[in-house]
């Protein structure tokens, strides 16, 4: 569901060797033959088996899976790795194939936006309505915003709310609906100008998901699956991972637990925010989607006729800077020549350019799983890299690749290049590691007995969350997370840190208690430890106060 920027790697550095790849005691079969199209290929690209080998091993991800189109036709399509590792595998673990399954996640938002224009061709809503138009009972924490919201606002990340608001509705997994996460959104506190900036955001596109029910009449997996899914022939693709079937075809996602153990992370489901980052799909289905975005919304049907999906003027909006992003300096000096000379946010999809070409790109991020699919619609070249770790470094690495091969562009090493910011990454995240440990207290005390901290906490637009004692330990519980739940140990004076039991999910956190005048608990609030932990987890926007029993004054 997240925009995958955000995903760490390990450093590593394996080398190949030998007509057969081995990595971690898996013997990977030899590439087969280059088909027709494949021996086209650019220079660069003709020894792309061993360096998607490379880089797969570099950043220890278990299954990459690769697909190029350009000027009409599919010239690659391949896997590479292994769906699931031995340890988590019956027998011999399956080899990953271009009809492997993985988690798409924040790229399914091209899919909710082609949807809004499909409705907008047909005249059963404008982009320029008033969400409020739609959903009457649609209501923001500001009442202008609330009045104001038009349904491409709902896309382009520029509502007012922080980076990430209100994701712990969804994430990493709740009992949630759709429709309780959307109205929960009235107390979502916002934390910039409406329209001002930019900040990534996944719960309105589980709004803009409503939207289309409403205005389709159907529900959202019914849409997608009969206008855009079966025309495109898209039959591989599944909506959301309750819908993967007995004998699916699909990939194991790893995360690093504790930022250092691989470690299988459980598959997921995102029903109740669908819109933003629900479907699985293979890189052979997403060359179908890539060849309809590339021809201007046209394809052709079984019977070859050619058909339009959406108009031209609404690709052309989709494909608009709605909201401009902050271009960064590169974490490192390797990464200059990506530095992009713009770049921002259209409908559905990033914008940015690279050697002088316009690209409409988005990434993805799931437990487990990150993605990356980039257009050059001048070039007519689309490539689509899934791969099953939480290593942003590694489908960045070949997209890179791939788009210096189209574009004549010098052969660089990009896995170095990439392998080198996840270093400087990792070092400063220990940089700020050592600066907390230098500040605490270790000799301070809690002010009051563990006791005194347990309680149900509520913030007013998660929801509860309990803090429980155990023997002589505290655990904190999210009631509508199974996920989150883990155990207190003291930092120092009122400070804690909640240890959650699922180590794969990298989000411990600081509790910090607040007292009132007479020493009993006003206030917890709380913050991720490390900078890496990804910011869909966004404890920083809880304001956890004590619920008071009952009869209690």
């Amino acid at each position: 569901m997240r925009n995958a920027g955000w995903a760490r790697s390990a450093l590593l550095g394996a080398t190949l060797s030998g007509a057969t790849l081995a990595w971690g005691g898996i013997a990977t079969a030899a590439a087969p033959a280059p088909s027709a199209a494949e021996a086209e290929l650019p220079a660069q690209l003709q020894d792309f088996d061993a360096y998607v080998e490379g880089v797969r091993k570099q950043f220890d991800v278990p299954g990459i899976a690769v697909a190029i189109v350009k000027d009409g036709r599919v010239v690659l399509e391949r896997g590479f790795g292994v769906r699931q590792l031995p340890q988590d595998a019956r027998g011999k673990p399956a080899p990953v194939d271009a009809h492997t399954l993985f988690a798409i996640a924040s790229n399914t938002k091209a899919f909710t936006a082609a949807s809004l224009s499909i409705l907008a061709d047909e005249g059963k809503l404008s982009l320029d309505d008033r969400v409020i138009d739609h959903l009457p009972w649609f209501q923001m924490s500001d009442a202008y915003v609330t009045r104001e919201m038009r349904v491409r606002d709902l896309l382009a990340h520029r509502s007012g709310l922080g980076l990430g608001a209100g994701d712990l509705l969804y994430w990493p997994g709740t009992d949630y609906s759709t429709q309780d996460v959307a109205r929960r959104l009235k107390d979502v506190p916002l934390s910039g100008g409406f329209r001002s900036q930019y900040a990534y955001d996944n719960i309105l596109y589980g709004v803009a998901q409503l939207v289309i029910e409403q205005a389709s009449g159907q529900s959202y997996e019914t849409f997608l699956r009969t206008r855009i899914l079966r025309p495109l022939g898209m039959d591989e693709t599944r909506f959301n991972s309750d819908a993967l079937k007995p004998g699916d075809n699909v990939a194991t996602g790893y995360a690093k637990a504790d930022f250092k153990d691989l470690q299988a992370a459980p598959r997921m489901t995102w029903s109740n925010v669908s819109g933003a980052g629900g479907l699985y799909s293979s890189v052979h289905d997403m060359t179908r989607w890539m060849r309809m975005q590339l021809d201007g919304g046209v394809y052709r049907d079984a019977q070859g006729r050619e058909q339009r999906l959406f108009s031209e003027k609404r690709q052309q909006e989709m494909w608009s800077v709605l909201t401009p992003m902050p271009i960064a300096k590169p974490s490192v000096p390797e990464l200059e020549p990506v530095r992009p000379n713009f770049l921002g946010y259209g409908e559905g999809w990033q914008l940015s350019d690279y050697r002088g070409q316009k690209l409409a790109w988005h990434t993805g991020g799931w437990p487990g799983m990150v993605s990356r699919l980039t257009l050059v619609p001048s070039k007519k070249l689309g490539v689509i890299v899934l791969t099953s770790a939480e290593l942003s470094g590694a489908f960045n690495a070949v997209t890179m690749r791939v788009l210096d091969a189209y574009l004549d562009a010098p052969k660089t090493d990009w896995a170095a290049a990439y392998g080198a910011a996840l270093a400087k990454s990792q070092e400063k995240a220990g940089e700020d590691w050592n600066k907390h440990q230098q500040a605490r207290a270790k000799d301070s005390h809690p002010s009051l007995p563990l006791a005194g901290y347990a309680g149900t906490y509520r913030d007013p637009w998660y929801g509860d969350v309990v803090i429980e004692p155990r023997g002589n330990k505290l655990v904190m519980r999210f009631s509508r997370t199974k996920q989150l739940v883990g155990e207190l140990s003291h930092w120092q004076h009122d400070t804690f840190i909640v240890r959650w039991n699922e180590r794969w999910l990298n989000a411990d956190a600081f509790v910090t208690f607040s007292l009132d005048a007479d020493g009993a608990v006003r206030e917890a609030r709380m913050e991720a430890i490390s900078p890496l932990t990804d910011f869909s987890f966004d404890f920083q926007d809880l304001r956890l106060t004590p619920v008071k029993a009952e009869g209690q004054g």
